[in-house]
């Protein structure tokens, strides 16, 4: 849609091409002040005998050029104007401007079926006032015209126009209204419109600026000043209501719409109420004459003087100053506010104070101030006091070189001179081992700040201290510099040899090296060493012993665990450092590495807890660097709900309240850098077996009984639960185990004697224990007593002999690995069959691992430890035959 829009606007631009060289200011039919209705817009013709065609709603308009036709187009230069005189309803239409063939403009004539219901209002308002004109329609239009004569007034700055919600409501707001805008001002609703009337008034004489009240102090000058908004205008001066003239002490000074009064000199009585009046416009001012405190420049400067004395000794300030009542005085000491006391004397006068300092020390040198503040204002001066005292003591003299007859020292001036000029320095010295500093310079003091000692003893220790004079005397000694040796300059030492690690752990390694040899004139003996470590990301070293050692060995303390370090050994004596020996490779925090492995060789592979119970595995292993632990439940990770606490020495998992579902292989792994070792535990998380459901008894062959239940509901949740087979006879009356590990619903109790009676008792089984017992009916073979009357019968040869068969095939079975399996199957034949298990064709029947029964038919095969996935076969035969039966053992791991 849009882009066949701007190919029609195209295809009119071009057509408009052909007749118009130029088309702008285009502007829309409205109806004027005047009462006519009237669209204009500039136009150049190509051709300026270009015929202009008008039409209304398509019907050609006849128009003229004369005064008095109606409708109208007037041509002034390049402007075109349409109009038509008193508008009517009918004269409402689409209305378009042709050039030859091409259509110029197109503008929409409505005329609304609208009268005012109430009309505009003259309106008078006073210069810089707003004006409000407005008018209510018989019918809700968005927006009516508002013009002043023949100029359309649009909403900004100067004119405010608003439609009500209804619509009918239309209000013109003129904005600060000036001389200008006297005049007719005219509502258009349609064809009809309203016109007022508004009359601006002048304000006459108006302060553009008032007075403001002003404040000065006596002597300076003050000046008051207000501007009207005419320069034409005189006016008058009044003090506290009286009239001022240039005589009375002031200057008045009208500079065209400005007027000053200027006081050079302010009095105390200057301070009053000053008013200008002019035309009958008036402003007023407050004068205020200050008199803040002031010092004399000349006392000023005497004070501002430093006050120099020496220790114990008083110092004294005064100060004249003057200043309207009430003063404040306050004397500050280095900004610290001095209150009257045992040292501190202040007397104060309406026009002087004075301080009194007594007993002054050094550490009473600094800044003194006096601040002087009253209602109007606040001075301030400066003095200093300087107490001259002894000395500071310098710095530590610093060996500069020593030799067997001269030990050369050095020492930087004290940073406190005491006041004065340092005149010299007396050195002392003390011979190491004794308690008596002797002074060096017996022959007056030294006055550099270096000095050579020659009155030495070869070999002897010496310490030397150093202390200022000034005029005041000698201040304290320094403290003394580090023991020197008067000998020869000896030269470095060289590397340490065989530097080796002897231990480490997490915090600490220990090192060891042997001794630097001596080479005479090269490198002297070691007299002790230094070690330095730094990180490898580090660019400095830093220096784990501050005071040499003299053994050849040493632990660094208070590594970052893991943490790699450079390591290296420094060799030092009197004649400075050796060349550092440190380790071809970085060294790590850690104890030597371990390859993980697990420390308690009992830990149990298998752990049996009741539902509800807490589960907790604790597992000791020994692994450096501390390894990464992984716990996982059946190759998956473990849930949110089991904690796991490690620690460098062991790991423990923790099931708070456990359940069935946490049963499963928990895998723990343990690895670092040297390798991984990992261990499983199976958790079984079951509770005590149901009851099998009832049982059944069948007697199918003379002297067997087969029971046969329903399985218990544990059953399927639990893979390890089976069934055991308990009897107790008339005889005996004594329970015994018939059977057990039975993982099918059925058995078969053989050796049932005549005439007794049999008690019977299925058990669920699993590694919580027994459940209650499953009872069927009792079993009673009754041996009927009669006559015996033996009946000879013939001869006849019977045949029993049978092929050997299965009755019962091998079952699928699926065991966790590691654990026990029982299997089984029954067989008949006559003679019995030879039955022999293979596990992949390899023969079972002599192999330890394996327990196999044959008993009354029934082949049982238990397997003490499922290792691994396999094909169990059974193979019966006799002379008649032979058979096979198979099945696939399948491991869960």
């Amino acid at each position: 849609m849009l882009k066949r829009l701007n190919q029609m606007k195209k295809e009119r631009e071009d057509e408009q091409a052909k007749v118009v060289e130029k088309l702008e200011d285009v502007k829309q039919i409205e109806v004027k002040p005047g009462g006519r209705a009237e669209f204009s817009f500039n136009m150049k013709l190509l051709d300026p005998n270009s015929v202009i065609h008008v039409y209304k709603d398509g019907k050609s308009v006849a128009y003229g050029d004369e005064e008095n036709s109606n409708p109208r187009l007037k041509k002034i230069g390049t402007q075109y104007v349409f109009s038509i005189k008193d508008p009517q309803p009918e004269d409402a239409g689409l209305y378009q401007v042709d050039v030859e063939e091409a259509n110029i403009l197109t503008t929409d004539f409505q005329v609304p079926d609208v009268k005012f219901v109430d009309k505009l209002k003259d309106t008078q308002a006073v210069e810089s006032e707003d004006a409000v004109f407005q008018c209510v329609l018989s019918t809700p239009l968005n927006r009516i015209t508002w013009s002043k004569q023949d100029e359309a007034l649009e909403h900004g700055d100067k004119y405010e126009i608003t439609v009500s919600e209804d619509k009918l409501t239309h209000t013109l707001r003129v904005k600060d209204c000036a001389m200008a805008d006297n005049g007719a001002y005219y509502a258009i609703a349609g064809i009809t419109s309203s016109s007022a009337s508004l009359i601006v008034e002048d304000r006459g004489v108006q302060f553009v600026s008032g007075l403001s009240d002003t404040a000065a102090n006596i002597g300076e000058r003050a000046e008051l000043t207000c501007k009207l908004s005419t320069d034409t205008s005189e006016g008058r001066w009044y003090k506290n209501g009286k009239l001022l003239t240039d005589g009375d002490g002031v200057r008045i000074i009208k500079d065209g719409a400005c007027h000053r009064l200027i006081i050079d000199c302010c009095k105390k009585d200057d301070s009053a109420v000053y008013r200008f009046e002019a035309e009958g416009r008036k402003s007023e001012a407050t004068l205020n004459i200050q008199d803040p405190p002031q010092i004399d420049s000349e006392a000023l400067v005497n004070f501002t003087k430093p006050v120099i004395i020496k220790a114990g000794e008083s110092a004294e300030w005064k100060l004249t100053f003057s200043g309207r009542d009430p003063i404040n005085i306050q004397w500050y000491k280095d900004d610290d506010e001095l209150s009257p006391g045992l040292n501190v004397k202040t007397e104060t006068s309406a026009s002087q104070s004075q301080l009194r300092l007594t007993k002054c020390q050094r550490k009473n040198s600094g800044e003194v101030k006096i601040k002087i503040k009253n209602e109007f204002g606040t001075i301030e001066a400066t003095s200093r006091l300087i107490v001259l005292g002894y000395p500071g003591a310098p710095s530590a003299p610093k060996v500069i070189s020593a030799f067997k007859e001269c030990i050369n020292l050095a020492w930087i001036p004290p940073c406190d001179t005491g006041g004065t000029k340092i005149v010299g320095y007396n050195l002392e010295r003390n011979k190491k081992g004794t308690n008596y500093w002797s002074l060096v310079n017996q022959g007056g003091p030294i006055t550099d700040t270096k000095f050579a000692v020659k009155d030495v003893f070869e070999g002897a220790a010496y310490e030397f201290r150093v202390s200022a004079i000034n005029l005041s005397g000698a201040g304290d000694p320094s403290i003394p510099c580090d023991t020197v040796i008067a000998r020869d300059p000896m030269k470095p030492p060289g590397r340490v040899t065989d530097l080796k690690l002897t231990s480490s752990n997490y915090t600490t390694f220990s090192l060891a090296w042997t001794k630097p040899r001596e080479l005479k004139g090269v490198e002297d003996e070691a007299q002790g060493y230094y070690v330095e470590i730094r990180l490898i990301e580090c660019l400095e070293w830093s220096r784990c012993n501050n005071v040499p050692i003299t053994r050849t060995s040493y632990t660094v303390l208070g590594l970052k665990a893991m943490a790699t370090y450079w390591v290296r050994v420094i060799a030092t004596n009197y004649g400075g450092e050796g060349e550092p020996q440190g380790f071809d490779n970085y060294v790590i925090a850690m104890p030597p590495p371990v390859r993980p492995k697990f420390k308690d060789r009992n830990m149990k592979t298998f752990v049996v807890e009741r539902s509800g119970n807490t589960v907790r595995l604790n597992i000791n292993f020994e692994a450096s660097p501390l390894p990464e632990i992984i716990w996982v439940k059946d190759g998956i990770p473990v849930a949110k709900h089991v904690t796991i606490t490690n620690s460098d020495k062991g790991s423990q998992l923790l099931i708070p309240t456990s359940e069935r579902s946490d049963s499963g292989v928990y895998t723990i792994t343990v690895k670092n850098l040297v390798g991984q070792e990992c261990f499983d535990v199976e958790i079984r998380v079951t509770d005590d077996p149901k009851p099998p459901g009832p049982v059944e008894l069948e007697q199918n062959i003379p002297g067997t009984v087969t029971l046969s239940w329903c399985p218990s509901p544990d059953e399927k949740r639990d893979d390890r639960l089976h069934y055991m087979v308990s009897q107790r006879d008339s005889f005996k009356h004594t329970w015994r185990t018939v059977a057990d590990n039975l993982f099918n619903n059925k058995f078969t109790v053989v050796n049932i004697l005549p005439g007794w009676e049999y008690h019977f008792r299925v058990f669920a089984k699993n590694d919580m224990g027994l459940s209650t017992p499953s009872e069927p009916p009792v079993f009673e073979t009754r041996k009927d007593k009669e006559k015996f009357i033996v009946n000879m019968p013939k001869k006849k040869n019977l045949d029993f002999q049978a092929a050997p068969a299965f009755i019962v095939p091998l079952k699928m079975r699926t065991p966790p690995q590691g654990y026990e399996c029982h299997m089984s199957c029954a067989v008949k034949g006559d003679p019995a069959p030879r039955v022999t298990w293979y596990r992949n064709n390899i023969s079972l029947n002599t192999d330890t691992n394996y327990h196999i029964t044959n008993v009354c038919g029934v082949c049982s095969l238990l397997i003490l430890r499922v290792k691994d996935n396999g094909e169990y076969k059974v193979v019966i035969e006799n002379k008649l035959g032979s058979a096979e039966c198979s099945m696939n053992l399948s491991v869960r791991e």
